[in-house]
């Protein structure tokens, strides 16, 4: 009896094991007898890699370097997962990888949200997502831009949260959105670089609204925005953009307009020059951008991008302005490829910066400039 009871124990025991190992394995999306579905995923490889010769110059900056350097290095996958769901990721390795103290994931994870389809005009968005900004520089990759202005180049453009789209009509999108205002929490951010008045939140949220417009069967569109966020309690930033477009068959004209009153300096360029103990506040960002684009044929574009940010603190009491920021970038593409995007690309950046004669004797500032060529590639890669 107690023979017959071990024999059969133990021709049970690796049956139980195989059931356990068996239900631990979820179910793949995507199985090998499924291929089919593989025309339901993308998978793309963004790369930028330039030869940069600069100089800096002015203030207590004189020096010149040369290099090799990856812009833009990315990740990404799509997929529909079923009619009226998407899904959308993207890992860009030249980022940091450590994980957020608000929304706990790493920087370099840009976009990992779900689409949802609940009608034909309206679409539900939640997960970590790029944020419903306005204007055309805002929506290039920054795989396609060499030089941001100011306030793009210090906004934080993909955070954690939940938004939804409605297309009334065939030329007009509005967007909603609820996000926290930023991936960490402000004591991690700032440290004790803060003013005594400055609390942390209860919700450091964003609420952003957007609308495009298109007219003229396309020739005119536009991206527009306003929003508010509130990085500490009771002191928030309100942004607004308004993004223009123009395009005919070989000539894209866009002209965008920013304006972003921080009651606690977000973009960190006012508490620079300010150089206190803590950070600024009432800070105000006033911008233009434009950008234009030319087709000289199958194989050659030109592009030329201007603008300017000015800067100012007290902006609450008489508006102190501090500094004007210049910029062009002339740039020329040659694409020597018909079926695939691989673009060489050669790039002047001019960066000038002048202040006024208040933060010069306030603050100790002075005029610099920055001076710098690219030559380079950028492939923007569809691998599946």
């Amino acid at each position: 009896m107690k023979k017959s009871f071990l024999i059969s124990a133990l021709l049970l025991i690796p049956m139980l094991g195989f059931s356990q190992i068996s239900d631990s394995l979820a179910q793949p999306l995507i199985s090998i007898e499924k291929k089919s579905l593989l025309k339901n995923l993308n998978i793309t490889f963004d790369m930028r890699t330039e030869f940069q010769a600069y100089t800096f110059r002015g203030w207590d900056r004189y020096y010149n370097g040369i290099q090799f350097e990856n812009g833009f290095t990315a990740l990404g996958f799509s997929a529909k997962l079923h009619d009226r769901v998407n899904f959308s990721f993207r890992n860009r390795f030249n980022k940091g990888s450590d994980i957020q103290t608000l929304d706990q994931l790493g920087s370099n994870i840009e976009l990992a949200y779900l689409n949802i389809k609940a009608s034909p005009k309206l679409d539900f968005i939640i997960g970590k997502t790029y944020a419903f900004y306005g204007g055309y520089e805002y929506e290039f990759k920054a795989l396609e831009v060499l030089e941001y202005n100011d306030i793009q180049s210090n906004a934080l453009a993909f955070v954690t949260g939940a938004g939804i789209t409605y297309k009334p009509s065939r030329n007009h999108k509005f967007g909603f959105q609820i996000l926290n205002s930023r991936t960490m929490l402000y004591d991690d951010i700032y440290g004790d670089v803060v003013a005594e008045n400055i609390q942390e939140p209860d919700w450091p949220v964003a609420i952003v609204g957007n609308w495009r417009g298109s007219f003229f069967d396309g020739k005119i569109q536009t991206i527009y925005s306003l929003s508010y966020s509130n990085q500490v309690k009771n002191k928030g930033t309100y942004f607004f953009t308004l993004g223009n477009k123009y395009q005919n068959r070989n000539l894209t004209l866009m002209y965008d307009f920013n304006y972003s009153y921080e009651e606690v300096d977000t973009k960190g360029i006012v508490t620079d020059i300010m150089a206190g103990t803590s950070v600024a506040e009432d800070a105000l960002y006033v911008e233009n951008w434009l950008r234009a684009e030319y087709r000289f044929g199958a194989k050659f574009k030109g592009l030329l991008s201007l603008m300017t940010s000015s800067a100012y603190g007290d902006a609450a009491s008489d508006r102190k302005h501090l500094r004007t920021s210049y910029g062009m970038v002339p740039t020329v593409y040659y694409s020597p490829f018909e079926k695939i995007d691989i673009r060489f690309f050669f790039a002047y950046i001019g960066r000038f910066y002048t202040y006024s004669n208040y933060a010069i004797q306030e603050f100790d500032t002075a005029y610099h400039n920055r001076n710098e060529v690219r030559l380079g590639i950028i492939a923007p890669l569809l691998l599946l």
